[in-house]
């Protein structure tokens, strides 16, 4: 027999009320251990959070200003300013002969997709793809890369998702100047990134100082290149005015 207490004395329990007892408390046992939630969004959005913490991304970036002689013609209305309202001065800006195609963006009047020739990587073939805007004034033009992707081989048009750049070439000149010039401030900013052996494991200044050497280095050769092929064109079309308005006064 169970001795129970009741009212402090020592009292007989019976097996009934023993038993009923015994069944509360397994009914109640579930409630009395606290329990915590875990909740698993929080801790796979953790991991997502360190995951993209820990991509390592390089900024490269280069620069180049220079100045370029702008021949006197004589004639007020050939200046460089009128160069650019024409169709040749905005082919020369966007430099179309080096271009496979190009055409105006959609509802824009300045922006365009220009496609470059296609460069063979191995056994890929691939189509770099440039958005650029241009904005000429009176006084100055400017040319912004808005976006470059690389179209073609699957395998190599993913790639463009792991790099962006940023461009801006800003055009200046001066035809009252006593030796009138053209000038351009070409500046040009890639982020990357980090994503292949070797290069995960070493610190990011181990990529982006050989970055810098081999951007500023290509920089340097194509502002010049460019410089002369706009002034070309500008002189070709000097020319060509000149001939259709003798053309027309004959």
């Amino acid at each position: 027999m169970d001795i129970g207490i009741r009212n402090g004395w020592r009292t007989p329990k019976t097996s009934e009320s023993s038993g009923s007892n015994f069944l509360g408390l397994l009914r109640s046992y579930p409630n009395t251990i606290p329990r915590e939630r875990i909740h698993m969004g929080n801790v796979h959005s953790g991991k997502r959070a360190m995951v993209i913490s820990s991509l390592k991304k390089a900024n490269i970036s280069a620069s180049r200003k220079q100045r370029i002689k702008l021949e006197i013609n004589g004639e007020k209305e050939l200046t460089f300013s009128e160069f650019l309202k024409h169709p040749s001065g905005m082919e020369a800006v966007i430099n179309a002969k080096a271009l496979q195609s190009y055409h105006l963006v959609d509802d824009s009047d300045d922006t365009y997709r220009c496609t470059l020739p296609k460069v063979q990587l191995m056994s890929f073939e691939v189509y770099p793809v440039l958005v650029l805007r241009v904005t000429p004034t009176q006084e100055d033009c400017t040319v912004e890369l808005l976006s470059c992707k690389l179209e073609g081989s699957e395998l190599l048009k993913n790639q463009s998702e792991r790099f962006s750049a940023i461009m801006t070439n800003c055009m200046t000149w001066n035809m009252e100047h006593p030796e009138p010039f053209l000038e351009v401030d070409v500046r040009l900013n890639v982020t990357l990134e980090i994503s292949t052996r070797p290069f995960t494991m070493l610190p990011v200044s181990a990529v982006e100082a050989p970055g810098n050497l081999v951007m500023q280095t290509l920089v340097d050769t194509l502002v010049p290149l460019l410089l002369q092929q706009l002034l070309k064109d500008y002189d070709e079309w000097i020319k060509k005015q000149q001939r259709n308005s003798l053309n027309a006064t004959s």
